[in-house]
């Protein structure tokens, strides 16, 4: 390579740093009679760099509470001097304008800034003094209180946080702040970073624990840039054409954060991501660059498990030595030459077919690297631009009054008309009829929950039966821009489409909410209300669920890029529905929820990538919902899928993704579950190629349209010339597993509050009690006695072969040491936390000893008080799917189904697990152990284990396992409970040679 060429590809990456160093994203005022402007006149600012500005721009975000409860803080070019931490309130934005950005400088030495971690600018979850969250519940103005109470405590940003952001403002923290953060952000939907420059000098870190976007942001010096757990909503972290610069130990720490990283550029940094070493991490990366990186590009901790799934594609690389080391195995990946192209790169579980043989499923690296001559130019990024500002025109100067009364139709149409780039400020603005964009129209809001356009109930253009109308349309070719704006069909407009989107790769959906459900305010400011008393509709019957066309539809070669989408609404058949189109299209970060028919739809569509789609199903709503369905489709990525079940959920679901009649489907990034026990049984059905993919948690497998039917060899496990067969079904679920000594096994149907027993070969059941006392999960003492855990918060006891005997609740006892006796705890767990792994769960206070003294369930504080997490018990002894029963002294086993993982632990004398060991980097909902010491542990299908940790077989089930349980005359019965139907098995008695003669 020339000098020349040299310096010239040199001068290339300074100009992809500068990207972010660009001037003021708002170059000009932006007129708001309803936004708060951070002047000299209202709030004796001084924005010189001398004078300290804490005061005034705390006031300044407070007065947003005292008028419009959220809403925006305009900051006009300066230098303002901060010494203390600044509280941004929910849904309020603070965005700067001016030639030059707004730059917020911590003074050198502040106190309070010298302990880790310390912030900034700490984005709250709520107001102190205000009931709820603002982001998420809203006030009338006859309500609001006029001062914030803060005797009461702030609390944290959360998974209600909506609509907050910092925007084009720089912020430096000054000398002598070795603890100093500059920005805290756990917030949610349609929150974000935006066009800044943070210098952190010898800071701790520019964002600690973040969520939602960061969007052309510049991180230079600190110890880190950003460090970051799992996001307060459990989902991903998308940082999109961000530059990471001079950190001192990573660029990026993170553990489980979802991180989609899209055109990151890494330079003169030790490593770019450092990945936690018990979580690991969800990882995306395209389209990057690394610099100068002296130590390994990427730290991969959790190597072993499914849940860690890093996936990278098209990253180039000068002076970046190593490009991966591991943390468990010490492995590392080092660099072909001094110059390179990663193609791809995969670490976790790869799925070859429906992955139901051993080798369908393998967990490793896999990757193509090669040399390179010189550094190509940066990826150019695909948002596209705003018109410059001066363009822009306010729609109230052209009519529009944005009052949520008066119809703003013709004023907005005669505006699209005449003007490019039209400026919405804070405001709702009623039309009747559909406003059809011309192909350069750009629509610009500020802020996603406070501008809004809507329809009114019964709006007549959008009733009765025909084909839908759209509320927006862009024309087909076109190079639109909708940004910063709510877009709301109401509830009684049968016809509506939110926005039909035709235009053309070039264009752009940013910060676009799609109100309706959860976060959505009334004009008044109040609440909307969601639900009738008992979630199973809208408390208006007239606005039905599943009444509308989609809400966003694009279709007739529509494409672009859609960055920060939220569709919740449960109006509208599907969030997001792309249809007829082969135009490239780009989805990033977009939040469709609360469907009752389908979230995401694809038909008839080629060359889409869906980066961090964030799909939830609540239990009113979406118990029968379809996350995500592609037909008809080919060249299709989903990255980073992440699928979610709500806690209060009842209802199961056979499927979360379904394909059909489709080619080249990539998944990279694959993570789907409930902290519930209504999950999906499979994760992905092709059912015309008959594809089952069961496990929640993989990296990569790619579904095209033909496809080689599984070779299952004959089963070791199982005794030879049986099979699992089918005992019964029809139940609504069917859990909580317990075998006695005869070997009859019980379990309970909780929904229908009725206990069964079966004594085969009879696969009749038998009804043993229908009492309303809430059964959930089952486990016998030695002399018989059937003991129930109930949701009700409390442990009975019955006579199974006694009915005439009256039911006996069990005393709460003090918990003590109870050595030799049976001590009856979870088989799986379901939590974020590791501590159950490490011995370190909190002391359960109370046991519940059985009616002959042998056997006692421990429960923590939380069953004995009922204590609700989002209005659900989730008891531990509840979640479970099954109990497990162990002598106190001796090692038993437990899963976590979250993590994937099993651990084989000590049952101390109280009851609690003693010096966890991992057993297996495989996880599911319930485990179960044979006679000869073989672990079999339910994840889809049966996963059986040797003792010794070794994978022997997977048992192929025919619905998705939930409870496993030895029993039967001999003990080599495994019942095995499956949602809807209960199956037998019989076991092979040496599973263990059988084994070793197959190797």
């Amino acid at each position: 390579m020339t000098r020349l060429h040299a310096v010239l590809m040199s001068l290339c990456g300074l100009l992809a740093l500068d990207r972010s160093h660009a001037d003021s994203y708002y170059t000009q005022r932006p007129d708001d009679p309803k936004a708060i402007y951070l002047t000299r006149e209202a709030f004796g600012v001084h924005g010189d760099g001398v004078g300290d500005d804490s005061i005034a721009l705390q006031k300044a975000i407070d007065t947003v509470v005292a008028t419009t409860i959220r809403g925006i803080v305009f900051v006009p070019e300066g230098r303002y001097k901060l010494s203390r931490t600044i509280r941004i309130w929910p849904g309020i934005r603070v965005i700067g304008y001016g030639k030059k950005r707004p730059v917020f400088a911590l003074a050198d030495r502040s106190p309070g800034f010298q302990r880790e971690p310390a912030y900034l600018f700490h984005f709250t979850g709520n107001i102190p003094g205000h009931p709820g969250n603002a982001g998420f519940v809203f006030q009338s103005a006859s309500q609001q209180a006029k001062s914030i109470d803060f005797s009461e405590p702030v609390r944290d940003a959360n998974p209600g946080t909506f609509y907050s952001a910092l925007s084009n403002v720089d912020i430096v923290l000054g000398k002598g702040n070795p603890s100093a953060v500059a920005v805290r952000s756990t917030f949610a939907q349609h929150c974000f970073l935006a066009h800044m420059r943070i210098d952190i000098g010898a800071g701790l870190a520019g964002v600690h624990d973040g969520g939602n976007v960061v969007e052309d942001v510049a991180f230079v010096g600190g110890r880190y840039a950003i460090m970051t757990k799992t996001p307060s909503p459990g989902w991903q972290y998308t940082v999109i054409d961000t530059q990471f610069e001079g950190q001192r130990t990573a660029a990026i720490a993170s553990e489980a954060a979802g991180l989609t990283l899209i055109r990151p550029l890494f330079r003169n940094v030790p490593t770019a991501v450092s990945m936690g070493a018990e979580k690991g991490e969800q990882l995306w990366i395209k389209d990057g660059r690394l610099e100068n990186i002296t130590g390994p590009a990427l730290v991969i901790g959790n190597e072993y498990n499914s849940r860690n799934q890093i996936n990278i594609e098209n990253v180039v690389a000068r002076d970046a030595p190593t490009f991966a080391t591991y943390r468990s195995s010490g492995k590392k990946i080092r660099a072909p030459g001094r110059t390179y192209k990663v193609a791809s790169f995969s670490h976790g579980l790869h799925i070859e077919g429906s992955g139901v043989a051993k080798e369908q499923l393998v967990l490793e690296t896999r990757s193509r690297i090669e040399s390179i001559a010189a550094l190509p130019l940066a990826v150019s990024s695909d948002i596209a631009p705003l018109p410059p500002q001066s363009s822009w025109v306010d729609v109230r100067t052209l009519g529009a009054k944005g009052d949520g009364i008066a119809d703003d139709t013709n004023a907005l149409r005669a505006a699209i008309d005449k003007h490019r780039a039209l400026y919405f400020p804070m405001g709702a603005y009623r039309i009747s009829e559909t406003l059809k964009l011309k192909p350069d129209t750009a629509l610009i809001g500020l802020h996603a929950g406070a501008v809004r356009i809507f329809l009114a109930d019964d709006t007549p253009a959008f009733q009765g039966v025909g084909e839908p109308v759209a509320m927006i349309e862009a024309p087909s070719g076109g190079a639109n821009i909708m940004i910063g704006l709510g877009v709301y069909t109401n509830g009684v407009n049968p016809r509506a489409v939110g926005v039909k989107w035709m235009s053309g790769e070039k264009s752009l959906m940013n910060d676009v909410r799609f109100l309706g459900g959860h976060g959505t305010a009334q004009l008044s400011g109040e609440p909307e209300p969601i639900y009738n008393s008992n979630k199973t509709a809208d408390p208006d019957p007239r606005r039905r669920w599943d009444s509308q066309y989609p809400s966003l539809w694009v279709t007739q070669g529509g494409g672009g890029t859609f960055l920060d989408i939220w569709t919740p609404t449960p109006y509208a058949q599907a969030g997001l529905l792309v249809t007829d189109t082969t135009t490239p299209g780009r989805v990033y970060q977009m939040s469709s929820e609360h469907h009752v028919r389908t979230e995401v739809k694809l038909d008839r569509v080629a060359n889409w990538d869906l980066y961090a789609l964030q799909l939830e199903e609540e239990r009113g709503e979406s118990g029968h919902a379809l996350p995500v369905e592609i037909s008809r489709s080919r060249n299709i990525t989903l990255a980073n899928l992440f699928i979610y079940r709500v806690i209060s959920s009842t209802q199961s679901f056979p499927h979360a993704v379904k394909v059909s009649g489709s080619s080249d489907i990539r998944f990279r990034g694959f993570h789907w579950w409930t902290n519930s026990k209504a999950d999906f049984s499979s994760a992905v059905v092709d059912a015309a190629n008959d594809l089952d993919i069961r496990p929640r948690e993989f990296a990569a497998a790619t579904l095209n349209d033909r496809r080689v039917p599984d070779q299952i060899t004959a089963s070791i496990v199982l005794e030879q010339g049986t099979r699992i067969e089918k005992v019964a079904d029809g139940f609504v679920r069917l859990a909580g597993g317990a075998a006695d000594r005869q070997g009859r096994f019980y379990a309970v149907d909780a929904q229908r509050q009725r206990i069964y027993r079966w004594t085969l070969p009879s696969k009749l059941p038998e009804e043993i009690s229908d009492a309303s006392l809430e059964p959930v999960n089952l486990a016998i003492d030695r002399a018989g006695n059937l003991l129930v855990i109930s949701h009700a918060g409390s442990v009975y006891a019955l006579a199974p072969d006694h009915p005439d005997r009256p039911i006996h609740a069990l005393p709460i006892q003090v918990a003590k040491d109870r050595a030799g006796l049976d001590v009856i705890l979870p088989q799986n767990y379901w939590t974020f936390d590791i501590e159950v792994s490490k011995g370190e769960s909190p002391k359960r206070p109370a046991h519940y000893v059985s009616p002959d003294g042998t056997t006692f369930v421990p429960a923590g504080e939380d069953f004995i008080k009922g204590l609700l997490s989002w209005g659900t018990k989730d008891h531990d002894v509840l979640r479970a799917y099954g109990m497990t029963r162990a002598r106190t002294g001796e090692r038993a086993y437990f899963t976590q189904e979250w993590h994937g993982k099993t651990f084989s632990a000590q049952v101390g004398a109280d009851g609690e697990w003693i010096a966890p060991r991992l057993f297996a980097e495989q996880g599911g909902e319930s485990l179960a152990v044979d006679a000869n010491g073989n672990v079999y542990i339910a994840d889809g299908h049966i996963f059986v284990y040797d003792p010794n940790g070794k994978l022997i077989e997977i048992v192929q089930v025919p619905e998705r396992p939930h409870g496993l349980t030895f029993g039967g005359e001999d003990g080599r019965t495994l019942f095995i409970c499956a949602g809807t139907s209960l199956y037998a098995a019989r076991v092979a008695s040496h599973i263990g040679d059988a084994a070793k003669g197959r190797e």
